[in-house]
C-alpha cells in the first residue's frame, strides 16, 4: 500500500492512488520542498567560500574542507541510509536528517572557527545522505509505476536542478547583501516548517518482518564510496598526477568490489546482487551517473569562462546561470509526457542528443561577451535535454522493485547523483588545466564533456530495454 492516504484503486496487488487529491498534493509538496532544500544547500556556499576563509581564519589548503567534508558523507553515507530507511521506517529517517539538517545548518551559520564549521558540515552531510534517499522512496511509493510516479519524479527532478542553480545565485545575493552565515540559516525555517507539517500528513512506511542489517556489506560500500569520493576531491585540489588522487579511488574501488562479493554471499544483503543486475538498475544509474557529471561540471567550465576570460563578477556569473534554472524546470515539467509518449529509453535517447548538441555548440565561444546569446541559449535547451535524462534516469531505476525495495534503489540512484556530482567538476578542472591558455582549455574540456554524453546515449542504445509507452495504463495527475 501507498505511505499515504488519497484516491486508490485497488489493483489486486493492493491499494494504489489513481489521482492526487488535496492531501496527495500536501504530501508532494512537503516532499519537494525538503528535496529543492537539500539541492540549494550542495552549490550555495561555492561563491561564499572565500568569504568564509577570511571571516573565520582558514588557511588555504583548508578552505576546501568546508565541500569536502559534506560531500564525503553525503556521498559515502547514502546507499546505507537508504536501506535503513527500508528497514526502520522511511518518515522516521526523513524527520530524523531533517532535524538534523537544521541544527547543524544553525550550527555552520553560529560558528565562530574553522573546526565548529567542519563539524557542521559534516552533520549537514549525513543529514542529506538520510532524507535525500528517504524522501525520494516517500515519494516513489507514495505513487504507482506510471504516469503519476513519472510526473512526481519530473517535478522532483526539476526542482532538484533549479535547487542547485537557485543555490548558487542565492549564495552570492546573501553573502553580498546580509553575510555568508545566512547561507546556513536559510535552512532553518524551512526544515522547521516541513517538520511541522510532514508528520500529519505522511504515513510510516516499513516492513511487517524487520531483516538484520548486513553490517559487513554496509561498512564496505560506505568506506569504499569515502575513498572514492575524497580521491576524487583530492585531485580536484592536486591534479590526477597526485598519490592521493591515484591511491584513493583504487582503494575505494577495491573496497566496492568487496562489496559485492560481500552482497553475493549474504543472507539479508544491503543491495541484492539480483536487483545490481537488472539492467533498468544497473544501465539507468550509469545514465544518471554520466548526467550528473556531466552539467555540474559544465556549469563549472562556463562559470570559469565567465569569470576568467569574461571577467564577470561572481554575482553576476550566478545570475548567467538563471536561464539554465528555467530550462532545467521546463525539461522536468515535459519529461512525464515525453516518457509517456516515447517510453522511458526513447526518453534518455533523446534528452543525451538534446544536451550533446547543446554543449558542442558551446565550442563557438569567444573571448568577448558578444558570444553570452549563445552560452544563454545552449545552457537553456541543454538543460532542457539534462533533465529529460535525470527524469528518465529516476524513473528507470526505481522501475520494477518492491515497495519494500524502493529505499535501497532511491539510495543507489542518490547515491550515482552525488558521485555524479563529485567527480564532474575534478574531471573537467583536469582537462581545462591541461592547456595553459584558458580560453582553449575550456574549450577542450567541453569536447571532453561532449563526449561522456555521447557515450551516455551509446550505453543507453546497446544496453538498456524498458518498457513502451502505455504499458503501464493512463492516469494523470
Amino acid at each position: 500500500m501507498s505511505v499515504v492516504e488519497g484516491a486508490r484503486v485497488d489493483t489486486g496487488a493492493g491499494e494504489v492512488p489513481a489521482r492526487l487529491d488535496g492531501r496527495l498534493r500536501l504530501v508532494l509538496g512537503v516532499l519537494l520542498v525538503a528535496q529543492f532544500m537539500l539541492a540549494v544547500d550542495f552549490s550555495i556556499l561555492n561563491v561564499a567560500l572565500p568569504v568564509i576563509g577570511d571571516g573565520l581564519g582558514f588557511s588555504l589548503s583548508g578552505l576546501q574542507w568546508i565541500a569536502t567534508s559534506f560531500a564525503l558523507c553525503a556521498a559515502g553515507f547514502t546507499l546505507l541510509f537508504g536501506r535503513v530507511a527500508d528497514l526502520f521506517g522511511r518518515r522516521r529517517l526523513f524527520l530524523v536528517g531533517l532535524a538534523v539538517l537544521g541544527l547543524s545548518s544553525m550550527a555552520g551559520g553560529l560558528a565562530n572557527s574553522p573546526e565548529m564549521l567542519i563539524v557542521a558540515r559534516v552533520f549537514q552531510g549525513l543529514a542529506t545522505a538520510a532524507v535525500t534517499p528517504a524522501g525520494l522512496s516517500l515519494l516513489t511509493t507514495s505513487f504507482p509505476e506510471g504516469p503519476l510516479r513519472q510526473k512526481a519524479l519530473g517535478l522532483n527532478g526539476a526542482l532538484m536542478s533549479a535547487g542547485f542553480t537557485t543555490g548558487a545565485i542565492l549564495g552570492g545575493v546573501l553573502t553580498d547583501l546580509l553575510s555568508w552565515r545566512w547561507a546556513f540559516f536559510i535552512n532553518v525555517p524551512v526544515a522547521l516548517a516541513v517538520l511541522l507539517v510532514a508528520p500529519t500528513v505522511i504515513k510510516e512506511s516499513r516492513p511487517s518482518a524487520r531483516p538484520k542489517l548486513d553490517l559487513p556489506g554496509a561498512t564496505a560500500v560506505t568506506l569504499g564510496l569515502l575513498a572514492l569520493v575524497y580521491g576524487l576531491t583530492q585531485a580536484g585540489e592536486h591534479g590526477w598526477g597526485a598519490p592521493s588522487a591515484l591511491g584513493w579511488p583504487v582503494a575505494g574501488v577495491v573496497l566496492l568490489i568487496v562489496f559485492y562479493a560481500i552482497e553475493s554471499r549474504s543472507a539479508a544483503p544491503l543491495v541484492p546482487v539480483g536487483v545490481l543486475k537488472k539492467k533498468t538498475v544497473a544501465w539507468g544509474n550509469i545514465a544518471g551517473l554520466i548526467a550528473f557529471l556531466t552539467e555540474t561540471s559544465l556549469v563549472f567550465l562556463m562559470t570559469l569562462y565567465l569569470q576568467e576570460v569574461l571577467d564577470f563578477s561572481p554575482l553576476t556569473a550566478g545570475l548567467s546561470f538563471g536561464v539554465l534554472g528555467v530550462g532545467t524546470v521546463i525539461g522536468g515539467s515535459v519529461a512525464p509526457r515525453v516518457i509517456g509518449a516515447v517510453g522511458t529509453r526513447s526518453t534518455l535517447i533523446v534528452g543525451g542528443v538534446l544536451q550533446a548538441v547543446a554543449t558542442l555548440s558551446l565550442v563557438a565561444l569567444g573571448e568577448t561577451s558578444a558570444a553570452m546569446w549563445l552560452l544563454l541559449v545552449a545552457t537553456f535547451a541543454g538543460g532542457v535535454g539534462n533533465m529529460l535524462v535525470i527524469v528518465g534516469f529516476m524513473v528507470t531505476a526505481t522501475t520494477g522493485l518492491p515497495d519494500h525495495e524502493q529505499g535501497m534503489a532511491t539510495g543507489l540512484a542518490t547515491m550515482t547523483q552525488q558521485i555524479g556530482i563529485t567527480m564532474g567538476t575534478p574531471i573537467m578542472s583536469a582537462v581545462a588545466a591541461a592547456n595553459t591558455d584558458i580560453q582553449a582549455g575550456i574549450t577542450t574540456a567541453v569536447v571532453v564533456n561532449t563526449a561522456v554524453v555521447v557515450l551516455g546515449i551509446l550505453t543507453t542504445v546497446l544496453f538498456l530495454r524498458t518498457e513502451q509507452p502505455g504499458d503501464q495504463g493512463n492516469s494523470s495527475l
